[in-house]
């Protein structure tokens, strides 16, 4: 299965070039295909608020290398390189604040600046670090699309019907994918019939981005508003509703884009097995739930204006970016450590407690 992944991948939506970062603009897609490049910290996070590149994995990464590119910087003009980059780790991690792979990456290059040896390379070692972090975020992908496959069969090994919600694709990560890697990998697996797709508001990840991701890979997709999800279940035989998260708890509750939290709701309705997908970086564990998860709002123009024209009076709104799905209402949380089915906080810290990809 791992040679067939790797020989169907055909996007990318980071690339880092030593001196500069280059992302894929993802709100140009799917009309314009745009890559623009980076080689400042302030730039990378404007990059990462303003949704150049989105999705939790490829947010983290991304900031990873845009430590890189601030230690850069300091080390050609001088001065107390460690304190400037602090700085540095602050303006990233204030990026978004939901997506825990920030913290975790940001997490990541602080302790290999504090493992530095005596006469050690800095710009080498950070660098080498973020290309860590890249490239296990891919290997991840490639373990999970098949733990995944795995979990489909078990319960029917014929061609079946899926709902994903937002991009959890190659767009949002550093390699395959997380929930869409699943699915692209059931479709190699010849399990897919059919992909719905929610059109996933405001920012339409759905219809620009995922549509757009299994179009190029001629995986059968349907576009669909977010409203017609619980008809959809209703009447055309949805097998799964897969999805990623960008937090999850200790005890399962996870924090995934606005709607899938009704998602989940209207899948245990209709007896619909609900699958979440993320790496184990995308865990938690010192978030006893999802209560207290940080949920970011984003500016009421988004719901107000439509490619910049004015749709709606003024009027107050309301512009949740995430909600929180508990627990109870999620079948399996798949990740590069392993399956868990009905997550609970005992089952969760035995899974991340093993140290290697299984």
């Amino acid at each position: 299965m791992r040679e067939r992944l790797l020989a169907a991948e055909k996007t990318r939506s980071i690339e880092w070039c030593g001196d500069c970062l280059r992302l894929l603009d993802q709100r140009l897609l799917p009309l314009e295909v745009v890559w623009r490049s980076f080689d400042s910290v302030a730039d990378v996070a404007q990059a990462i608020r303003e949704m150049v590149v989105r999705g939790a994995p490829a947010i983290g990464i991304s900031a990873a290398y845009g430590v890189v590119l601030g230690l850069r910087t300091h080390l050609k003009n001088g001065g107390d390189w460690r304190n400037q980059l602090e700085c540095d780790f602050a303006v990233l991690a204030a990026a978004r604040p939901t997506a825990v792979n920030l913290a975790w990456a940001l997490g990541q290059m602080r302790e290999r600046l504090q493992r530095l040896r005596p006469g050690e390379d800095v710009l080498a070692a950070l660098e080498a670090q973020a290309v860590v972090i890249h490239q296990s975020d891919r290997e991840a992908n490639l373990v999970m699309a098949q733990w995944g496959v795995e979990l489909i069969r078990k319960f029917n090994t014929s061609p079946q019907t899926f709902l994903t919600h937002c991009n959890t694709g190659a767009l949002a990560t550093g390699g395959f994918g997380t929930a869409l890697g699943v699915i692209r990998a059931a479709h190699l697996d010849g399990l897919v019939e059919r992909v719905y797709a929610d059109e996933t508001r405001p920012w339409l990840q759905g219809s620009r981005l995922t549509a757009w991701e299994l179009s190029n890979e001629d995986v059968p997709v349907t576009l669909n508003v977010d409203s017609a999800a619980g008809h959809l279940m209703k009447t055309r035989a949805i097998s799964w509703v897969i999805v990623g998260a960008d937090r999850i708890a200790a005890n399962g509750d996870v924090a995934n884009k606005i709607g899938t939290y009704q998602l989940a709701v209207l899948a245990m309705h209709h007896g619909v097995r609900f699958m979440v997908v993320a790496p184990s970086s995308t865990f938690d564990m010192s978030m006893e739930d999802g209560d207290a998860m940080p949920l970011e709002e984003r500016s009421a123009k988004e719901l107000l204006e439509l490619n910049g024209q004015q749709v709606a009076k003024e009027v107050d709104v309301y512009n949740p970016v995430f909600d929180v799905t508990p627990a109870d209402l999620i079948d399996a949380i798949v990740t590069e450590k392993g399956i868990v089915e009905r997550p609970t906080a005992d089952k969760l810290a035995r899974l991340m407690s093993r140290t290697r990809l299984h």
